[in-house]
């Protein structure tokens, strides 16, 4: 290889190949940068040596000539990281111990994120390390005003929040698999926007629970909904409960013991006259412990149910977890970490979503305090 320094053939050979004293300034100059380009050989040598002691030439003739193109590892894409994590979910939801419902919702977060790197970077896919801060809010940007979705366009707030949630627990999974090393998301701030929870009075509930309903579908529709009000159950557990979930302590009192569906957190919670009513009405009649009905269904009898009560509530099925938390356990003076364990909640600020304070408990507390400035 070429130095791209030059010398008479003459003076190289009387000084020696530059090895004698030299008085000529050019030479000292050449013999300089030859002694620089042979530290700086062997210098490149040592750092491919301890690589590979197989040093390749090509390669070290690269390096000293600043030619060398040295790949770095890619490492996997965004969409790979979703892929790879919902194989995983897949297998917990396999072994009970996540909802079907949930793998669906990270199988459409993947289908979003493809749409949304399709329309806004023109590409099929990107790495997870060329991901920005920019790519990040582009990201939620897309989901709330230009995402669509059965005819709809837009993601409400909430919803948006969720999503870029399973992106970040995605890539937080890839970084415990040594997949990345940083997680893109962790910058991400959006928070939910909390509203007041839907809950019936106690009037309100004994008024559904003392009605009569000419029809057999509203009957049983009632009782589903009374059923979940006196447990808390979400609609996707109630309707897996079956007897093998009823248990009796040592005092007599009759459970329900199970795990909820969305966090695989024990959820057992003591069966009340009303529930165990509801329980003996249809035991024998199906496989579970209420009868089985759609969600959609549920929400238009129940539509139909507040109508006829008099009640001016949108009802839905998740109505019932609400006034379980309200006004059958709180209300009444049951300790909130003890309501948040009967709702299977990881902790009790999740319980305080729900679990709104009543005014009458207000006014319990304020007369013990009016009493004590008689």
């Amino acid at each position: 290889m070429s130095t791209g320094q030059a010398i008479l053939k003459e003076r190289w050979a009387s000084t020696n190949n530059l090895r004698n004293q030299l008085k000529i300034e050019k030479e000292i100059v050449i013999k300089n940068l030859l002694d620089l380009f042979q530290l700086n050989a062997a210098k490149k040598f040592t750092e491919l040596f301890r690589i590979d002691p197989e040093v390749n030439l090509q390669l070290l003739k690269a390096e000293i000539t600043g030619k060398a193109q040295i790949e770095q590892p890619q490492g996997p894409t965004i969409i790979e990281i979703l892929e790879t994590y919902n194989i995983y979910f897949t297998k917990r939801v396999s072994s009970g111990e996540r909802a079907p419902a949930s793998l669906q919702k990270y199988k459409r977060a993947k289908d979003l994120l493809l749409n949304f790197i399709s329309s806004t970077y023109k590409q099929e896919d990107m790495l997870a390390s060329e991901l920005s801060s920019s790519f990040v809010f582009k990201l939620e940007q897309f989901l709330k005003y230009d995402s669509s979705f059965k005819d709809q366009t837009g993601i409400k707030n909430n919803s948006v929040v969720k999503y870029m949630k399973m992106y970040k627990t995605a890539c937080n999974y890839a970084i415990k698999m040594d997949l990345i090393i940083k997680n893109p998301f962790n910058i991400y701030d959006g928070r939910l926007s909390v509203k007041d929870a839907v809950f019936l009075t106690q009037q309100e509930l004994n008024t559904i629970e003392n009605k009569i309903f000419p029809t057999p579908r509203l009957e049983k529709v009632k009782d589903i909904f009374l059923f979940s009000c006196y447990t808390g159950y979400a609609p996707v557990d109630a309707l897996e409960l079956t007897e093998r979930n009823l248990s009796e302590d040592s005092t007599g009192n009759l459970w329900i013991m199970t795990s909820r569906a969305k966090t695989a957190i024990r959820a057992n919670v003591p069966v009340l006259p009303t529930v165990d009513k509801i329980i003996s009405k249809y035991k024998n009649q199906q496989k579970g412990l209420i009868p089985k009905i759609s969600n959609q269904k549920m929400n238009a009898y129940l539509k139909e149910i507040a109508d006829v009560c008099g009640i001016s509530k949108h009802l839905t099925w998740y109505v019932a977890r609400h006034t379980f938390a309200t006004t059958v356990t709180l209300g009444n003076g049951v300790r909130l970490e003890n309501v948040s364990a009967m709702m299977g909640h990881t902790n009790t600020k999740q319980t305080q979503h729900y679990a709104k304070v009543l005014d009458v408990n207000i006014m319990e507390d304020m007369e013990k305090l009016k009493s004590k400035f008689r």
